[in-house]
């Protein structure tokens, strides 16, 4: 019962901040999804070097200080904080700094004395990759028409998606979905995780008007379907990871819930897969 309430209050606390970071944009948002992004990065690079003898510490920090750059600076680029010439100025010293991280981290690797070279260079790369570039592109949200309550919603579709295919697996589940990977998820609860995604565009649509009214119920409607897929997606990569490196969370930062990147994971990829539905969406619509 105590566990069940520390994960429940954990839950709350993390979804206020979300929505509040969102709705609130501007150096709110920067401060929190930078937050997340070094959080993840740090339990990404922990996790991948502990089976190769762990990462250097000048090399870690420069991971890290390498994320924060691109994080930060996609933010402050797509969302409207400065004025627009120091926003230029500002995104390109962003992008020089973060070139540089790239240069830096491979010479780096010539003066680390770590037992797989390689496997450490690529681990970086990948964290990069794989983590501070999709949050760092989520701010594009904030250059589409009704861009923050996109965002929202994006995230409430993934909360329902992961809700509906935990309530309609548990009850009804019957055929996996990816043994090999995720032995507990089913095709039964991955419709009922698509459903409940869908089903939020309704209530968004009908209930929400004033903050839709760039995008039609059937575009919101496919918007779920992109985000409950990819959601699903996503928590799958990261069960790879956690498979492969033989570890059930990510951390222990969030009591109950396991770690930052445990919570993110779907989020990952469905940054990417939104914004290129949405952005063809008002392109081709």
């Amino acid at each position: 019962m105590k566990n069940l309430l520390l994960r429940s209050a954990t839950g709350i606390i993390y979804v206020a901040l979300i929505c509040s970071a969102v709705l609130l944009g501007g150096w709110w948002y920067v401060a929190l999804f930078s937050l997340f992004a070094i959080l993840a990065l740090h339990e990404f690079y922990s996790l991948s070097n502990s089976s190769i003898g762990g990462e250097n510490i000048i090399t870690l920090v420069i991971d890290m200080a390498g994320g924060l750059v691109l994080t930060i600076g996609l933010s402050c680029v797509n969302i409207d904080i400065m004025p627009l010439h120091v926003t230029k100025v500002l995104g390109g010293t962003f992008l020089t700094v973060y070139l540089l991280y790239l240069c830096a981290r491979l010479v780096a690797q010539l003066y680390s004395h770590e037992a797989s070279p390689l496997a450490n260079l690529a681990y970086s790369y990948m964290g990069q990759m794989y983590i501070a570039l999709p949050l760092g592109l989520m701010s594009m949200y904030y250059t589409l028409a009704d861009g923050p309550y996109l965002l929202l919603a994006m995230f409430v579709m993934i909360w329902l998606s992961d809700t509906g295919a935990y309530l309609v697996g548990s009850m009804i589940g019957k055929h996996k979905l990816f043994p090999r990977i995720s032995p507990g998820k089913t095709w039964e609860g991955f419709a009922g995780g698509m459903l409940f995604a869908i089903g939020s565009a309704f209530i968004f649509k009908y209930m929400f008007p004033a903050y839709f009214g760039s995008i039609s119920l059937g575009g919101l409607c496919g918007m779920g379907a992109v985000v409950s897929a990819f959601a699903t997606w996503g928590d799958l990569a990261e069960s790879l990871i956690k498979r492969t490196l033989g570890v059930k969370d990510s951390g222990k930062l969030l009591p109950g819930h396991g770690g930052i990147l445990d919570r993110i994971d779907s989020l990952l990829l469905v940054i990417p897969a939104s914004l290129i539905y949405l952005i063809n969406l008002a392109l081709y619509s």
